[in-house]
């Protein structure tokens, strides 16, 4: 706690501001929930823009140390925490970095994550289980109202790849999650060979992008990944082969020399509110 509040009197004694600041910083993973709780209130004076915040938010994460669904309820079915720092995997960072941006204390982030993590109720009230939890990018990426889909606005529809499926159904009409529950939708994507920095150009300093895989549609899912974009050109994502979360370049990541990952990318924008 006094390695924080040296930090915080340091950089606002000097005119060292921005990301030189972010860099200064422990490694959040290192951080107890107190400590994170005295640097939040700092990211929203220094960075009083949301997508500022965010991108400044993502690049403090960097490093991060892989650990795939580590988020719960912290009740059975999933005991794991609602909220946490210290392990990401790829939605997880997407998701919680939004909540740290739109917050100012420990407690209101994981009130936070509440309220983007899980689909309200016919009351309209957010309570987490793991049934109402938003188990599906794609389904998240278009009615979550923290997000946006953006993916048709940046190309023209003969550019662009869709598949109509019924999420969370196997092609054998089981469910491929326990969640008495099922979407039919037409999801629009845009195919890896057509994704070039003109197109990235067309995009937000900072957005979402989600990966899809194809050969997932048989169980009903679409996105394999997710990630954020940055200054049109940087994806920052938990990746699980370096184990931790990385910065790297966007089209050699999608291009993969020549073997690319996936077949098709969405993007979407963020929201400060739901």
């Amino acid at each position: 706690m006094k390695i924080i509040l040296l930090l915080l009197l340091l950089y606002s004694c000097n005119s060292s501001t921005g990301l030189d600041w972010v860099s200064s910083l422990p490694k959040p993973w290192t951080l107890s929930n107190d400590e994170v709780t005295k640097l939040l209130p700092e990211f929203q004076k220094r960075f009083p823009e949301f997508n500022d915040r965010l991108k400044a938010i993502n690049i403090w994460r960097i490093g991060t140390p892989y650990g795939i669904f580590k988020l719960g309820e912290e009740i059975e079915p999933d005991p794991d925490p609602i909220l946490r720092i210290d392990t990401s995997d790829c939605t997880v960072h997407v998701l919680t970095s939004l909540a740290f941006t739109t917050s100012t204390s420990w407690s209101e982030t994981r009130k936070k994550m509440i309220d983007i993590h899980y689909k309200a109720d016919f009351s309209g009230r957010k309570i987490p289980t793991y049934k109402s939890r938003w188990h599906y990018t794609s389904d998240r990426i278009i009615n979550n109202p923290y997000t946006t889909d953006i993916t048709k606005s940046i190309i023209q529809k003969n550019n662009l790849d869709s598949v109509l499926i019924v999420l969370n159904k196997k092609t054998d009409g089981s469910e491929f999650l326990n969640l008495n529950w099922t979407s039919k939708n037409k999801i629009y994507f845009i195919p890896t060979k057509n994704v070039n920095e003109l197109l990235l150009s067309k995009l937000p300093d900072i957005c979402g992008a989600a990966f899809v895989r194809k050969s997932y549609f048989k169980n009903g899912i679409v996105i394999a990944h997710e990630g954020v974009l940055i200054d049109n050109k940087e994806l920052i994502h938990a990746s699980s082969k370096q184990q931790k979360t990385v910065r790297v370049n966007f089209i050699d990541y999608i291009n993969n020399n020549g073997n690319s990952r996936f077949d098709g990318i969405m993007f979407y924008k963020f929201h400060s509110k739901g």
